[in-house]
């Protein structure tokens, strides 16, 4: 699979990446575990070389699992996680306090069974924490040899720009997709111009971009209004409309999905997750579909005659609150 870096920085990743973050569910299950193992493995064995996970998922269990799948392989591989969402009384709190950061990452070092960490998030903004006294303890990390890079995932411009002032940033984490493509209007120039690579979560917009026209769509993303029903009946066009393009091109619609996402930058490094190897099969073979300029212009023009109807999040939502900060 072809290699990209993300930004300026000399961290090589394959073009497409894993996201784990779904793999914990079932996570008592050996049956199950060795399931999700064998998806990692074989993901590697496919040319990628990027595996992303959190503290928070499980919680703490998912970077177990992803540890023990790609302990055999850790000097091929780069792992990213992140700190900065704690659990407090069963419900999820950001806080990126330098101490909750330093145990932080002490506890993702034990589970990943590693001695550093290639790519740290801060996986939210703590208002409450000026972002350079957490860019400071990250360089300080750095420093110490615990992790080789960092960054960010939903921030704000203004956030951004304080961070890499402080200790460049080497990628950013953000939805991204067919779907949601608001980053195209500030970001994109910013990730430019200060040399930080895009790592796109949700670049199926969630699965919908890869679901047929059936009319049909179940999505666990209860934030989600475009997913609403009063919402659905107008979006659905957007997924037949890939759906019959990925036709004529004899692909799937996921496939012609990643693709467009891969070819808007070559520092855009798309992570999609799935617990059925078929799927992650089906996203890794996105890597070698070409769009050429006449197909990427004829999509660019469907993307830009439709509005899609609804938010990320609910407005007013914690979901909401946490974002661009």
């Amino acid at each position: 699979m072809e290699k990209r870096y993300l930004g300026k920085s000399k961290l090589e990743v394959s073009a497409l990446g894993l996201g784990c973050m779904t793999m914990v569910n079932g996570f008592e299950i050996p049956e199950t575990r060795k399931e999700m193992e064998n998806i990692i493995g074989r993901a590697y064995d496919l040319g990628v070389t990027l595996f992303d996970t959190a503290e928070v998922y499980g919680p703490y269990k998912d970077e177990t699992l992803v540890g023990e799948a790609l302990k055999p392989i850790r000097d091929q591989v780069v792992i990213a996680t992140k700190c900065g969402v704690q659990i407090e009384d069963g419900k999820q709190v950001v806080c990126t306090r330098p101490e909750v950061i330093r145990a932080s990452v002490e506890g993702s070092l034990k589970r990943l069974q590693t001695d550093y960490i290639d790519l740290y998030y801060v996986h939210r903004i703590d208002p409450n924490v000026p972002i350079e006294e957490v860019a400071g303890v990250m360089k300080d990390l750095h420093a110490q040899g615990k992790i080789r890079a960092w960054g960010l995932s939903e921030p704000s411009v203004s956030t951004i720009r304080r961070a890499n002032n402080e200790f460049p940033i080497t990628a950013v984490q953000s939805e991204y997709s067919m779907m949601w493509r608001d980053l195209e209007n500030e970001y994109f120039s910013v990730f430019e111009e200060l040399g930080i690579g895009l790592v796109p979560f949700s670049p199926l917009a969630k699965g919908f971009l890869t679901s047929g026209t059936d009319g049909h769509y179940h999505s666990l993303a209860w934030e989600n209004t475009r997913f609403s029903e009063e919402n659905m009946k107008h979006n659905m066009q957007l997924r037949n409309l890939v759906t019959r393009f990925a036709e004529e091109k004899q692909v799937t619609p996921a496939q012609i999905s990643l693709a467009w996402v891969l070819a808007q930058k070559p520092w855009i490094v798309p992570i999609p997750g799935t617990t059925k190897m078929h799927r992650m099969e089906e996203n890794v073979g996105a890597a070698a579909v070409t769009l050429s300029a006449s197909e990427l212009k004829e999509l660019g023009e469907i993307l830009d005659n439709f509005t899609v109807s609804g938010e990320r999040y609910t407005p007013g939502s914690d979901m909401a609150k946490r974002v661009r900060l």
